[in-house]
């Protein structure tokens, strides 16, 4: 990716961990906030395949997606909005996403060490990730209301 708004917008991703997931099934909106790691803009979660965002996957792989910070002070706003589709993952890619996972999240990397709650939960998850189709990075520093559309490479 080769936009002059790439290099913030990265570093936007991977200073932040959560993220609000929103999916639609039989026109019913939804939203849930789940942990990511990014890979450039491509973003790995996991989740339980019985929540109600990951059923909703299965019938619609449309998504949107915003990460942002609680601000009081509206000239600092900063944030992204993604659309995209999401997908369970396997195999290398879900290996990819453990690791990066375990970097970000140093419980998952060191599972041996993670409290038995955790272990267990983890064994009940499974992997996706999140295709962005169009990314679009607020930075109200930059003027009220400032939003660029970062231009992604396919």
């Amino acid at each position: 990716m080769k936009d002059a708004m790439s290099k913030p917008l990265l570093r936007y991703l991977q200073n932040h961990h959560v993220a609000t997931l929103a999916t639609c099934c039989n026109e019913c909106p939804w939203a849930a906030a789940v942990f990511y790691v990014n890979d450039d803009v491509t973003l790995f979660f996991l989740s339980s395949p019985t929540s109600r965002h990951c059923l909703n996957l299965k019938q619609n792989p449309r998504v949107a997606v915003t990460i942002q910070e609680d601000y009081s002070d509206w000239l600092e706003i900063k944030g992204v909005q993604i659309e995209g589709v999401a997908s369970e993952i396997s195999g290398t890619e879900e290996e990819k996403a453990r690791r990066l996972y375990g970097q970000k999240f140093p419980v998952i990397g060191m599972l041996a060490q993670a409290p038995s709650a955790i272990v267990k939960a983890l064994g009940k998850v499974r992997w996706y990730r999140i295709e962005p189709h169009r990314i679009y990075f607020i930075d109200n520093s930059l003027g009220l209301g400032n939003r660029d559309e970062v231009k992604l490479s396919l």
